[in-house]
């Protein structure tokens, strides 16, 4: 059979339809799926040592002959265990092998063979244990050698893909070359077969370096080349030129009430400025947790309306557009400009009165009856046709709302700025539809993208190449910070005792466990088993509620308006003691939750902060989680609860308590977990990227520069091999 690099995987010798299959859970159908399945790292075997310079502890690579070799059992540990003796010029070792008894049929006495692995002097006999083997030949493919150890799953060991790779050599040079000659010769690179040879059978160190570096520079120049193709599509659209009233922002600080930090005032004149301009605005505003974002996009938003255009402010939760709306109303309204709310259940219109019980309700738990709930139904529909229709006439100068905006049939008369917070919650499609969305005809939104995640450096300068960044990198003067401890099992009942003492001062708690149910896999701290524990156990005495994403919409929006809209008094000395709560209302003390309240919520009431588990996330999360506590003018404290005592956990744990600064923690998760948990998303493109490319500045400005070279010089469209690689990295840029 002549191969290609469209043979099936399956009709190689060897493969079959068993390993066929194993296969394609990778992705991997073709021969040219294989060999671009690439290793993960290599060994080095081609260092051999004399059998009487080999000392233990270590890991060896030793050559000779096979003296002897047979099966014998264990009875103690019922298993089959393999001994051979092997000889060099220089004397003899003992190998072994446990539950391996076909070896015999593979090795057999007076074969020459090579053996790695790690040996171990037990009652003063030296023993390589369970070493890889081979039988030496003219083409080694496993030792005395540089080996390839690829990422392995059930039933395709890295021993095995090396004997399938072993086939396809010579398809490797039907690989066409991709990258332009110029670029190849600029940077000093070998081509791209040359790449993929090296990559599986490196010659020796060199060349396997110049691999890995060709491979490292094509994954950052085709993301970089992307990145500017984005930029220059959107760079080809017209935006409205929004004009600066230096007056009206003047008289906006004032009226805050606080002053703005520095970081705020530049980020908001970097974002004045691109309004100011005739192309959208593709701006990322990024901050820590309480850095104050909503009052920028506030003023921008100002500043739109004053020039006699809409402005749209979506958020990705019902709660969160709540408080949003809440928030710009109070700080527009003095300027006269006119605020709305829609979301799936709500719409308030700028004539409305303050917010009504759907947003905060105000009797919680009280079910209505059905003619009353028919009758909440057709009056929140009506209204939302008010709201809709008001948006096409030009009375809303400000809407806030979730998705919800983007189903429904609406028209704006002058659109043209869009605020996203939490933009990669929002999809492209989504996003689409609102940058086409403008009641001025051949012209697009500004586009303003706000998360509260701090985004690593490396990662700001290559995954949002397109996006301009501005970043609030100060929290405002007064600011706590949030004391921060990591609780190990023997002090749980100090705290406990710590967060009754919060309760009956009128605070709040959140509780963060990993999973909805226990886990019979994973001993982790379910949100149900905790709940019950906590309701029965510890503090019976107190009002608890749990909230996970396997409950309906509605009853999470209950239970979280409840939990957010609690406004706590201390206990008079006539009341109980068991808490401090308002006379009207039964509030929730304590609230047991998944991550569902890592962004968005806003309990200023909330002191405490208990993490269970929480060896199990990310220190970004963590960080996360920790913003939801240290809201207002109360001390608040972050408790990390883990069984796990490795040094290990205990380490990474330590960079949450010693720093606050969100930027710090982020480039640490980078580190640790790799782009795609940092991010949020395993998602294809960003999580095929190795996390060392993108934490390298030098390697992300080297691809930049080149990227910016060639393309001043050239078409892409003159490249299609070139075009077909780079659509691998369409959306990276914007977190699809």
């Amino acid at each position: 059979m002549v191969l290609t690099l469209k043979t099936k995987v399956s009709e190689l010798s060897g493969v079959g339809e068993i390993y066929g299959k194993r296969l394609k859970k990778l992705g991997i159908e073709t021969a040219e799926d294989l060999l671009l399945y690439f290793p993960r790292r290599w060994e080095d075997f081609t260092k051999i040592t004399d059998i009487a310079a080999v000392r233990a502890p270590g890991s060896y690579c030793i050559e000779g002959s096979i003296w002897s070799i047979g099966n014998k059992r264990s009875a103690r540990r019922r298993m089959s265990i393999t001994e051979a003796i092997i000889a060099d010029k220089t004397g003899t070792i003992k190998a072994v092998w446990f539950n391996q008894p076909f070896l015999i049929k593979n090795m057999k006495q007076g074969d020459e063979v090579m053996l790695a692995g790690r040996v171990e002097n037990k009652f003063g006999v030296i023993t390589m244990k369970s070493p890889a083997y081979e039988k030496k030949s003219d083409r080694q493919k496993h030792l005395g050698k540089i080996a390839p150890v690829y990422n392995e799953t059930e039933g395709l060991s890295s021993r095995w893909l090396r004997y399938q790779m072993d086939k396809l050599v010579k398809v490797i040079y039907s690989f066409k070359e991709y990258l332009p000659a110029e670029v190849i010769k600029r940077q000093g690179l070998i081509t791209h077969p040359a790449m993929i040879r090296q990559l599986h059978f490196p010659e020796n160190s060199y060349q396997l370096e110049k691999a890995e570096e060709r491979l490292n520079f094509d994954e950052m120049f085709l993301l970089q080349l992307a990145v500017r193709e984005q930029r220059k599509e959107l760079d080809k659209n017209r935006a409205i030129a929004i004009r600066f009233n230096e007056d009206l922002s003047r008289e906006f600080t004032k009226k805050l009430g606080f002053t703005l930090t520095n970081a705020q005032k530049k980020a908001a004149w970097e974002i004045i400025k691109d309004l100011g301009k005739p192309v959208p605005m593709n701006r990322l505003l990024e901050g820590d947790v309480g850095s104050g974002k909503t009052v920028v996009a506030a003023m921008a938003a100002l500043m739109v309306a004053s020039d006699g255009f809409q402005t749209v402010f979506l958020a990705p939760t019902e709660i969160l557009a709540g408080q949003h709306y809440e928030s710009l109303k109070k700080m527009l309204e003095p300027f006269e400009i006119t605020v709305a709310l829609l979301t799936s259940k709500t719409a308030i219109s700028p004539s409305d009165m303050p917010a009504p019980s759907s947003v905060i309700p105000a009797e919680a738990g009280i079910q209505p009856d059905s003619n009353s709930a028919s009758k909440s139904a057709q009056s929140q529909k009506a209204k939302k046709e008010e709201v809709l229709k008001q948006a096409k006439d030009g009375e809303i100068q400000v809407l806030v709302g979730t998705h919800a905006v983007l189903k429904e049939d609406i028209e704006f008369w002058n659109l043209a700025f869009v605020i996203v917070d939490e933009q990669h919650r929002f999809g492209v499609k989504q996003r689409a539809i609102l940058r086409k969305e403008s009641g001025k005809q051949g012209t697009m939104p500004h586009f303003l993208s706000m998360s509260a995640t701090p985004i690593p450096r490396t990662l700001t300068l290559s995954v949002y190449g397109d996006l301009d960044i501005s970043v609030i990198d100060e929290m405002p003067p007064g600011r706590k910070k949030v004391g921060t401890f990591v609780i190990p099992p023997e002090k749980k009942e100090d705290s406990y005792e710590f967060m009754r003492r919060e309760v009956k001062k009128g605070r709040q708690i959140f509780v963060i466990c990993p999973l909805i149910d226990d886990s019979e896999t994973m001993e982790l701290k379910s949100v149900t088993a905790e709940y019950e524990r906590l309701s029965r156990m510890i503090f019976p005495d107190l009002k608890i509620a749990m909230i996970h994403g396997k409950m309906r919409p509605d009853e999470k929006e209950r239970i979280m308006n409840d939990f957010a809209g609690a406004q706590r008094v201390a206990p008079s000395a006539g009341e109980k003691e068991r808490r401090g709560t308002h006379p009207l209302r039964e509030k929730i003390d304590i609230l047991v939750s998944t991550s569902l309240v890592e962004v968005g919520v806003d309990v200023p009431n909330a002191t405490i902060m208990i993490i269970e588990g929480a060896d199990r996330f990310g220190l970004a999360q963590l960080h996360q989680f920790r913003g939801r506590v240290g809201r207002s003018r109360h001390q608040s404290y972050c408790f990390l609860f883990t069984d796990n005592q490795s040094e290990t956990v205990q380490k990474r744990l330590d960079a949450i308590v010693k720093t606050n600064n969100g930027f710090e923690i982020a480039e640490k998760d980078l580190e640790i977990r790799g782009p795609g948990e940092v991010l949020g998303e395993r998602q294809h493109g960003i999580a095929d990227i190795n996390t060392k490319n993108l934490m390298n500045a030098e390697l992300i400005k080297r691809t930049k520069t080149e990227a910016k070279k060639f393309l001043e010089k050239n078409d892409l469209k003159d490249f299609p091999l070139l075009v077909e690689k780079i659509q691998k990295y369409n959306g990276v840029a914007n977190l699809e």
